[in-house]
């Protein structure tokens, strides 16, 4: 009996959580990938209104506010790791894509195995582990450089 006929995908748990999975990091990669721009845009428009507001002969006040928006923009930025989270959740997601092609096709670790699919939940649940346990660091490195930009 082939995979296929003994359950169906829609039917198998692992499939749903693949599926569930994929569409999240997509999903939070997307998000991130937009915040990171947006901010980046941000940025680029204040950094690039400074000189021209200042040969405007215009408060010295919103000069120096607009400087420093281009500071904490940058400070959001790098404390929510959004340029990070949104390399890493697609990184997380195309291989998560690439696990599912693999089985559907019975290639690369499932080629001749009856039922794969045990050794399709160890992988999904193996490269969303390697995902979380990236996560964690990133958010480590990130608390510890505003802590250390505190401090000095």
């Amino acid at each position: 009996m082939t995979r296929s006929a003994a359950v169906r995908p829609d039917d198998d748990v692992t499939i749903k959580r693949l599926e569930d999975q994929i569409a999240w990091y997509s999903s939070k990669s997307s998000a991130a990938q937009r915040m990171y721009k947006r901010l980046k845009a941000a940025q680029l428009v204040c950094a690039a209104a400074v000189p021209v507001v200042a040969t405007l002969d215009i408060n010295a006040v919103f000069v120096g506010s607009l400087g420093a928006a281009v500071v904490v923009l940058e400070g959001i930025s790098q404390l929510n790791q959004y340029a990070v989270n949104w390399q890493s959740y697609r990184a997380t997601a195309e291989a998560l894509k690439h696990e599912k092609y693999l089985y559907l096709a019975h290639a690369g670790p499932y080629a001749g195995t009856t039922d794969g699919t045990p050794l399709l939940a160890d992988r999904i649940e193996g490269l969303i582990s390697q995902e979380h346990a990236k996560w964690v660091s990133a958010r480590e490195e990130a608390d510890r450089a505003v802590a250390d930009g505190h401090e000095q």
